[in-house]
């Protein structure tokens, strides 16, 4: 693949709430991961309609197809004024105005393996000061303004479509700027810029060669002035009153500590560097030996005491932090939880109505697991009590086995899912065993990295719950959906690249269902209860995640209720309700879309008769990357009438 093709297809843009996409589920850490992290479903050996039950509230009403806040007046007529480049021809504009905002993440660059297409040199970590992030608002403003001079009725249909994703996204970018500061950038979780750095610098910078190991050590000697940057960003939170719970900074501490009081050679940026530059075999042992006393002496005098600096202030500010844990203790609470919701549902759906929604599907998912506990012959006891016996009959799988039985699954998976797929991903993906896992990295666009589905294999897990994270995390969930994404052709640069959270996580959870609709459980109850576990997980999420954040809820109460409602271990279950606090609205985006999916497959049903081929109504899904719901109905409905 040349690096004209490659500049066209696939970027991958992590559409976090920090970076702009939303896609994989991420790692969990210090908490225990989920059984059933992400996903299952229960068989026939045909594809089947959607559940029977359809919610009360009605999704559909609630799209939009942008988001509500637009760029004020002043910036609007700003953007038009300090415009630079005016583009004739959109399909020039959206990739030339994607790629200008793309490039101000160096780490993303790298990550996703296209320096060499870029010319950017492998060596610089992304600035995240106020005055750049400013910068980067204003470019996406302008960028919006600019599309919104092309006249839509004059492009064709394909244009047309760009232009309401392309819109939709920076649209959603701009509104979120008034909430720049309302989130907690270090935490326990990989929302965290701390996990992220170590995340990218340990598994994601590329060391394939000399410059390559030049560009690491260049990057550790940027740490110090990444942590300044992130520090100058807790200030300005600490003075809007803007800080985490006590919990967060209970969770959070230790692991810092580790790096700020340990030596060089206990960190992973010492580790992962030494073990990765010993593959190389283009550097001789002479250049290695002085690379590593380079990083070594870099971690030492750099690296160590950011991290230093940075627990010295996190004591400092815990003295401040309080008990509650909802967003609607910040300033502007409830309007940033909206935009939340808005952001990563892609509907305007209320906090009430998620709420509400949760509650009915729970209802309806229990009722269903009600059916198998009385085919196993289980008594009407609380579901924790009866999935700790699903556990137990299920048995356990340590270790390595662990890495071998996802292998097992995924690869089973991929032989079977003919009956439902014609377009499949090129790039592979591969099972990496890790501390804590239950999340996908999808492959680098040069096809150096193969997708990666890294489970947690250490220790035990339950065999029930593992056919539902496969499923979810690789095929056909996020592996089928995100690496075709970036390998579909002849689409604008942003389209191969650009995510949305309800799009990403409704079609894994779909994924699991689908399996189910395949016939994968049709000989284990027992896994079909572990999709049923992960379904009523994803619902329980609507619940709690507006009870804590526009309901006042406590984290004991939210605890309590996620557990007896999908029957989790209460240890998992507070691992995620902490998740939720520190990451408000994403949770509810997974079951918002499958719904949405699940919808529009019954409507190309109805609508289509005996003439609906389902391999066709995925390719519509997943053959034309990722969009809003709203705009993917737009899309399946478009299929209909061709059809």
């Amino acid at each position: 693949m040349n690096g004209k093709n490659l500049s066209r297809r696939a970027l991958i843009v992590l559409l976090l709430l920090l970076v702009g996409c939303g896609g994989n589920e991420p790692a969990q850490t210090n908490v225990d991961t989920p059984p059933i992290s992400e996903g299952t479903t229960a068989g026939e050996t045909a594809v089947s309609p959607a559940p029977t039950t359809e919610p009360t509230i009605e999704i559909e009403a609630a799209i939009s197809d942008s988001p509500t806040a637009e760029p004020s007046i002043e910036e609007s007529e700003e953007a038009e004024e300090t415009a630079a480049v005016e583009y004739d021809n959109i399909d020039n504009f959206f990739d030339a105005s994607y790629i200008a905002l793309l490039l101000r993440d160096p780490e993303l660059i790298s990550e996703i393996g296209l320096d060499a297409v870029y010319g950017t040199h492998n060596n610089q970590l992304t600035d995240i000061s106020d005055a750049y992030i400013r910068e980067t608002q204003a470019l996406e403003v302008q960028t919006l303004a600019q599309l919104r001079r092309f006249d839509r009725a004059s492009l064709t249909p394909e244009q047309q479509l760009s232009y309401d994703i392309y819109e939709f996204y920076l649209a959603d970018r701009v509104a979120g700027h008034p909430f720049m500061y309302h989130d907690y950038p270090v935490s326990f979780f990989i929302t965290s810029v701390p996990s992220q750095l170590e995340t990218f610098m340990t598994d994601l910078h590329p060391i394939a060669n000399l410059a390559d190991a030049e560009g690491y050590i260049s990057r550790l000697s940027q740490v110090g002035t990444k942590f300044d940057q992130l520090l100058e960003g807790l200030v300005i939170r600490e003075e809007m009153n803007i800080i985490p719970p006590r919990f967060v900074f209970q969770w959070t501490l230790p692991g810092l500590r580790q790096i700020a009081n340990g030596s060089p050679r206990s960190t992973a940026f010492y580790t992962s560097f030494e073990a990765r530059l010993d593959e190389v075999a283009d550097i001789s042992n002479d250049e290695k030996a002085q690379m590593l006393e380079t990083a070594e002496n870099e971690i030492e005098q750099t690296v160590i005491p950011a991290y230093a600096k940075l627990v010295d202030y996190l004591v400092e500010l815990e003295n401040k932090a309080t008990s509650d844990d909802g967003v609607w203790k910040l300033p502007d609470g409830d309007a940033f939880y909206a935009y939340a919701l808005q952001h990563h549902t892609t509907t305007n759906m209320t906090a009430d109505e998620i709420h509400e929604l949760g509650l009915q599907e729970l209802e309806r998912i229990q009722a269903e697991m009600r059916l198998i506990f009385d085919e196993l012959g289980y008594p009407n006891d609380p579901l924790p009590q009866l999935y700790d016996r699903v556990a137990q009959e299920s048995g356990f799988l340590t270790d390595d086995a662990i890495v071998a039985e996802y292998e097992d699954l995924i690869t089973e998976a991929e032989q079977n899912v003919a009956d439902a797929f014609d377009l499949t991903p090129q790039a592979d993906v591969v099972v990496i065993g890790v501390e804590s896992g239950g999340y996908y990295i999808r492959p680098s666009v040069d096809g150096s990295r193969p997708g990666a589905f890294y489970a947690s294999a250490f220790g035990t897990e339950p065999r029930f719950a593992m056919p539902t994270l496969a499923y979810h995390e690789a095929v056909p969930g996020h592996h089928f959906q995100l690496a075709i994404m970036q390998e579909l052709p002849n689409l604008p640069t942003f389209r191969n690249g650009a995510s949305f959270t309800a799009y990403v996580e409704g079609w894994a959870l779909y994924a699991e269902l689908l399996a189910a609709e395949l016939g994968f459980y049709e000989d284990d109850p027992y896994g079909d209860l572990g999709r049923l576990q992960g379904e009523a997980f994803r619902a329980a999420r609507l619940v709690v995640d507006t009870g804590i954040h526009a309901k006042q809820w406590t984290f004991n109460e939210a605890v309590t209720f996620m557990r007896d409602n999908t029957g989790l271990p209460e240890r998992m279950v507070q691992g995620q309700i902490a998740r939720y606090i520190v990451w408000p609205g994403q949770a509810t985006s997974y079951k918002i879309g499958m719904l949405k999916i699940l919808a529009l497959r019954q409507q190309a049903m109805d609508a289509l008769g005996d003439d609906f081929d389902i391999k066709a109504f995925h390719n519509v899904v997943i053959g034309q990357g990722s969009m809003p719901l709203g705009i993917l109905e737009t899309a399946v409905q478009s299929y209909i009438a061709g059809e």
